[in-house]
């Protein structure tokens, strides 16, 4: 089976359909990438140094996975030509990752990169320099790690290959290992075999039933169709009988087809084992009816070829886009992060932008009644907010028990009249004392409604303030520190402010009655009109009547007022001037409260924020140079430049080079 797609182009498709040639024992595991291709391995070797992946931009992988002991690292020996560590449990603790480079120079070249440092090495010693490179990344016991090392790999004869070698899957953890090893391994493995981009390299021992292996189930879980997974099979000698009928019926859906190989064993040389591995296939009597076209390491070799060529050229404009539209992000969300500044004065500019912005929001929101900077934040609609408490506190005001006034009907203004009326002077007369003892008793009982009002209102206001300075010096801790400090010292002081003037409002209704309001006298007079009327049903009626439907007031109780006929008529007048008068106080003590409160938030926009917060800073022993320091970067925002710098220069390099790649494609 050939993986390739029509718009691969024709450069593809001359690497990937090539027949199969029948070449020497000695000769190549298998021909070597033409020029066209090993600029796109090369490139996508270079992407992965880069470590792209870690921006979210997935490169074609081949990954190979494989049940313990299913022969996994012996095929990769095979195909490296190489000795790569072998002993009880797990060998491969990390994720390696083979690049493999056809060299025309005898002698070969390796070396390990890992944690950013690059270790040379040689074939005899390569094991050892596996296993010590693997102790300094995942530790020196037998646990694994996330985290790669690469293997390059350039000899002659090798396959141009890139592959990445996961830790073999095992179920029960042994001495030294810690207790959810499969849990972690599971999840590496599904972390690289999961991305469309990955061709799934999944080696099975013909010692087992195919659909019994865990490196299969979790193939299965993420290329249901298994148009991305190639099988290996290995130990055919070990158990020929019925091979054929496996590789053939293919019940576990491997798309990419299978591949039967013999591994070396023991002290075998690579080339005596090819030798072996071919007379095994062409001469015994079960696996020599296998189709030679799915047998043997150089099989192998030239099909990883072509499908790696084939996901590349598949994959490349995509990655290209996905690049490209990274770096336009990462550049944008570069651009949004707060100016750096370098001086005093550019610290000081920065500063009067961030307070004036401040107070431009707080304009729009507690003034003009602008909400589009906080469209579903209602909260933040101040002026809506404000309009309601307001309502609410003249509701609760002319409900309050004083306005009541059926309730003991005429009594408070008898009790006041016998105390008041006691005393060297003309009988009949209604005495202003007795006015002003009632008004004051009125006020007293309602006094603690406006004061209790000024409070929330003002820490309703210092909330929306508070979160409007946060919101603009948000990229600047100290700054922060300091406008909330000022901030608070300031709702205090105006709030502090509003208390001293609302309890100066109450004494002063408490002193004197007054008012212009020409509704008084049209109130009093309606209601003074009606007293005969109200004098001939309570005084004259005999027996008296215990309720009376009274005009305007509805049904009100009046037997408890035969006991002081003497005092009904004066507590009378005393009512409907009160009842007139008390309407006109309450409505004032709303309405002064709603200008008052709208001057003070004036001011404190207009005026006295901007003050505080500069005295606040002029505070700071190092003068001019305290906005500089206010205005330093917050550890995170510093983290995130830091981070983002990294990322642009990642990809511009990447950019770079499929630039260069591209351009090559194009030129051929």
């Amino acid at each position: 089976m050939v993986y390739s797609s029509e718009s691969e182009g024709d450069s593809l498709s001359m690497v990937v359909n090539q027949p199969r040639q029948e070449v020497a024992i000695d000769a190549p595991i298998v021909a070597s990438c033409n020029d066209r291709i090993r600029p796109l391995l090369d490139a996508v070797d270079k992407l992965r140094h880069l470590m792209v992946m870690k921006e979210g931009i997935q490169l074609p992988t081949i990954v190979v996975v494989g049940d313990q002991s299913s022969g996994k690292s012996s095929v990769l020996e095979s195909l490296a030509g190489i000795s790569l560590p072998r002993g009880q449990g797990i060998c491969t603790r990390v994720p390696l990752v083979m690049r493999l480079q056809h060299h025309q120079i005898p002698e070969p070249e390796l070396y390990l990169e890992f944690n950013g440092k690059t270790v040379q090495t040689t074939e005899s010693r390569i094991s050892e320099a596996i296993n010590l490179a693997t102790d300094e990344i995942a530790g020196s016991g037998k646990g694994v790690s996330n985290t790669p090392l690469t293997l390059v790999v350039k000899k002659h004869g090798v396959p141009d290959l890139t592959m990445v070698d996961l830790p073999g899957i095992t179920r029960v953890p042994v001495h030294g290992q810690p207790e959810n090893i499969y849990e972690q391994i599971a999840g590496m493995i599904m972390e690289y075999i999961k991305p469309d981009e990955s061709i799934i390299l999944n080696v099975l021992s013909a010692t087992v039933d195919f659909a019994t292996c865990e490196s299969i189930r979790m193939s299965q879980q993420v290329d249901k169709t298994g148009e991305r997974t190639l099988a290996v099979v290995t130990k055919v000698d070990k158990a020929p009988e019925g091979l054929l009928e496996k590789v053939t019926a293919d019940d576990v859906n491997v798309g990419l087809g299978y591949v039967c190989v013999r591994n070396r064993i023991g002290d075998e040389s690579y080339e005596e084992a090819r030798r072996k591995e071919a007379a095994l296939f062409e001469s015994h009597t079960l696996l020599s009816l296998i189709d030679k076209s799915i047998v043997g390491v150089p099989v192998l070799a030239q099909k990883l070829v072509q499908i790696q060529a084939a996901i590349i050229m598949k994959c490349l404009p995509e990655i290209v886009k996905k690049i490209n539209d990274k770096l336009n992000s990462s550049l944008s969300e570069f651009n949004r992060l707060p100016q750096t500044f370098t001086s005093v004065a550019e610290a000081m500019t920065g500063f009067m932008q961030i307070i004036g912005a401040s107070k431009e929001s707080l304009r729009k929101i507690m003034l003009r009644g602008e909400f589009d900077e906080y469209p579903d934040e209602h909260r933040m609609h101040c002026t809506a907010r404000l309009v309601e408490m307001l309502n609410q506190y003249s509701e609760e005001l002319q409900n309050h028990s004083s306005s009541n006034l059926t309730r003991n009907f005429l009594m408070d203004e008898i009790s006041v009249l016998d105390e008041a009326i006691k005393g060297i002077r003309l009988p009949n007369f209604l005495p202003h004392s007795a006015f002003i003892a009632l008004l004051c008793k009125k006020v007293d009982s309602i006094s603690s409604m406006p004061i209790g009002f000024v409070e929330e209102v003002w820490t309703y206001i210092e909330g929306v303030v508070i979160d409007v300075l946060m919101h603009h010096s948000d990229n600047y801790y100290q700054l922060q520190i300091a406008t909330r400090r000022a901030g608070l010292n300031l709702m205090a002081k105006m709030k502090q402010q509003s208390l001293n003037w609302v309890m100066e409002i109450i004494q002063m209704e408490k002193l004197t009655d007054y008012t212009c309001n020409p509704e008084y006298l049209l109130e009093s007079s309606q209601m003074m009109a009606k007293q005969d009327k109200f004098m001939a049903v309570v005084v004259n009626v005999w027996p008296p009547p215990s309720t009376i439907n009274f005009d305007g007031l509805g049904e009100i109780e009046v037997g408890h007022l035969s006991e002081h006929k003497h005092a009904v008529p004066q507590a009378f007048d005393l009512k409907s001037r009160m009842t007139a008068y008390w309407k006109i106080v309450l409505r004032r003590l709303v309405d002064s409260l709603a200008l008052h409160l709208q001057l003070s938030v004036h001011n404190l926009v207009d005026k006295e924020l901007g003050t505080e917060i500069v005295n606040e800073l002029m505070m700071n022993p190092h003068g001019g140079g305290g906005v500089e320091k206010l205005l330093g970067e917050s550890p995170s925002v510093a983290g995130k430049r830091e981070k983002l710098s990294r990322t642009i220069k990642l990809l511009r390099e990447c950019k770079e080079v499929l630039a260069r790649i591209m351009d090559d494609i194009a030129t051929a």
